[in-house]
């Protein structure tokens, strides 16, 4: 049996390479397989950090028996949803039409061209009431499959027409000041008043709607923005969602108080919520929320950056499959690291309890008030620790993946400027050395890499997006040209590719010369990272602030377009559409747009960090000489009596400059 998946790009695939299971990756020889055998395609769709992925492998994958059913009668198809996002989007869709839920791993069951007929999750071993056995399945779709076919056919066919019928763009809709209110209303109706965020449970990190939020408190001072705001961010920070002795948040909380974690870390969750902490301590000064941007962008950096300056995509849920093993404690371990003293302290500290907060007597770590002794904290800190580094720790996906590399880049960027750590914009410059040097090829984005070798897999909406805001935010950050001109190259290609024909406004996830599915995906709602369409129209919208006025027309109508096409998403769900409000506050801001200029970086820092604390999230803070080469926004912004100055501008038309920050903190009221 051939191991297809040993050269895999993506760690994923790799943890399969070595089943009984006759394993394919996707691609045209798997589906030829499949026609010249006469038999359904079994497709599994998953991700290196999904627990119940790998409970799958464990108890199916790796059974002998379960494998001999599925290579005689099946040929298997294994995918990292991660890897390609459109073959997750369309077997998801069917799954979801199917099932009414959907998850992973996916498990769908398709012709030998590709269209579903049988959907679903994880199935166990043995059957559990109301589901049967994986044997039981593969028993009775092998069956169905050689009894009756063309039944199969007629149904999957059918299947893919409702998915086409019921996934095309929104129709156009006005998002104006009256719709924005309107989102913040329901979202205050939603929110958990007593716990934070939103729904029961699990309960999920709305990064991109907290962004919205903030926006628009900083626009208009509404009270409501503030009261689903500050305790949804509160409640994260400390609880055991948030790791509080390393940093970075875990990918959702399993109760509605946020104490239990699912322990996966994702680089898109710690992006988001790096930038949005950053944006409040940047305006408030809350030390939380200052501690909290610290310490994830510190997670970013010692525990998702690659040996080639990109950041990896995730930390496993598990380690050695079991769930927490390397983050839990119960009190006699706090004792046995810190003595008795100290150890009684950690614990009522922490809330680590006799009873246990998790499993088997062990406890997450939250951190419900602030400690009375901070130098004893981070000494506790410390040995806590290095403690826990000695235990196993969970596996890495270090795959690199462009649009979440975006986020991470313009989350490190705009961070730095606002709480002036330059280490962290000299991060992101490096990830985004990487990025185009080696995801960049023959002028399109390649969707991922593994240890500086770039996979097949083109570049989806959201890559073109998330990278182009990235840099953009680079752009900002450094007055340096070249990210400026990498941006728009990106969005000149997006603009070009992945438009909807005849319908202003509306995007596909693949390119027009992207592989052929059975359905083209174009999801607009934001889930857990911004949706291809509002990441494109979030960097449309500041690269018309930043390109220059014979590029910022065009730009800024393609970004009013997209935001329009979404309308009707954000005034009837507004939690599944965080990016896109964030977009459409920043259109209604300007944005505005500040240009320092000074003879060197000394002269411009004072005018430079009022700006940065001063300005609205979208807003644009450039700093730089006069006249620099490649950077529009400085253009024809002269010095003052040979000193520096900032020009306050909105849609490139500007007030007349000012050279104190009292002048600039009134000019921007």
């Amino acid at each position: 049996m051939a191991n297809r998946l040993a050269a895999a790009t993506s760690p994923y695939l790799l943890q399969h390479a070595d089943n009984p299971v006759d394993w394919w990756p996707w691609g045209p020889e798997a589906l030829a397989e499949a026609k010249r055998r006469d038999v359904p395609i079994l497709l599994s769709v998953g991700y290196a950090a999904c627990h119940w992925c790998h409970v799958m492998a464990h108890e199916s994958f790796e059974d002998q028996n379960t494998a001999t059913l599925m290579n005689a009668h099946f040929v298997n198809i294994k995918v990292d949803r991660e890897e390609r996002p459109d073959i997750d989007a369309v077997y998801m869709t069917a799954t979801q039409a199917m099932t009414g839920h959907g998850g992973w791993p996916m498990t769908c069951f398709l012709t030998p061209e590709g269209t579903p007929f049988h959907c679903g999750t994880y199935y166990p071993p043995t059957p559990r009431p109301g589901m049967p056995s994986f044997p039981q399945l593969l028993v009775a779709v092998a069956e169905a499959w050689q009894q009756r076919p063309d039944e199969l056919r007629t149904g999957a066919a059918k299947m893919v027409e409702h998915i086409a019928s019921n996934t095309g763009p929104l129709d156009s809709s006005t998002v104006d000041a009256d719709v924005l209110a309107a989102a913040v209303e329901t979202l205050h109706g939603e929110v958990d008043r007593e716990r934070g965020g939103f729904g029961s449970a699990p309960k999920f990190p709305p990064s991109m709607v907290l962004e919205f939020l903030l926006r628009h408190h900083e626009r208009t001072g509404s009270g409501k923005a503030l009261a689903v705001l500050q305790p949804t961010m509160d409640a994260m920070a400390r609880g055991g969602l948030y790791d509080q002795l390393a940093g970075g948040f875990a990918r959702y909380s399993v109760d509605a108080d946020w104490v239990v974690p699912h322990f996966e870390k994702m680089l898109y969750d710690n992006a988001l919520l790096l930038r949005v902490y950053a944006h409040v301590a940047r305006g408030s000064g809350l030390p939380l929320a200052q501690r909290v941007a610290e310490e994830t962008a510190g997670f970013l950096l010692r525990g998702l950056r690659t040996e080639q300056g990109g950041f990896a995509a995730s930390l496993d849920a598990d380690t050695d499959g079991v769930e927490g093993l390397t983050y839990v404690w119960t009190p006699a371990q706090l004792v046995d690291v810190l003595g008795a003293e100290d150890g009684r302290w950690a614990a009522e500290l922490l809330s680590v309890t006799e009873a246990g907060t998790f499993e088997e007597g062990a406890s997450t770590l939250q951190m419900r008030f602030d400690p009375d002794d901070p130098a004893r904290w981070e000494r506790v800190r410390a040995a806590l620790l290095e403690a826990r580094a000695a235990r196993p720790q969970p596996a890495r996906d270090d795959k690199v993946i462009a649009a979440w590399n975006g986020l991470a880049i313009t989350a490190l960027a705009e961070a730095g400027v606002a709480l002036d750590r330059p280490q962290w914009v000299e991060a992101a410059v490096a990830a985004a050395d990487f990025l185009l040097s080696a995801h960049v090829v023959d002028g399109r984005l390649r969707r991922s890499s593994r240890d500086g070798a770039v996979g097949d897999a083109l570049g989806v909406l959201d890559d073109y997006g998330c990278l182009a805001e990235g840099l953009l935010a680079l752009h900002q950050a450094t007055s340096d040209g070249r990210w400026l001109t990498e941006a728009t190259g990106l969005l000149d290609v997006a603009l070009e590719r992945f438009a909807v024909e005849g319908q202003p406004g509306a995007y596909h996830d693949t390119a027009d010369d992207a592989e052929v599915l059975v359905h083209r995906p174009a999801d607009v709602a934001d889930n857990a990272s911004p949706s291809g369409a509002s990441a494109l129209a979030a960097a449309l919208l500041t690269a018309s602030a930043l390109a220059g006025p014979e590029r910022a027309g065009r730009y800024r109508e393609e970004a009013e377009l997209a935001v329009g096409r979404a309308g009707l998403l954000a005034a009837r769900v507004p939690r599944f559409a965080g990016n896109w409000l964030s977009v459409a506050e920043a259109l209604l801001s300007g944005p505005v747009q500040v240009a320092v200029v000074g003879p060197d970086a000394a002269s411009r820092a004072g005018l430079l960090r009022e700006a940065a604390r001063e300005v609205h999230g979208g807003g644009i803070v450039l700093a730089g000489a006069p006249d620099a080469e490649g950077v529009p926004l400085l253009a024809d912004r002269p010095l003052v009596d040979g000193g520096a100055a900032a020009y306050v501008c909105r849609g490139y038309v500007c007030d007349r400059p000012v050279t104190s920050v009292d002048d600039l903190t009134a000019a921007l009221v």
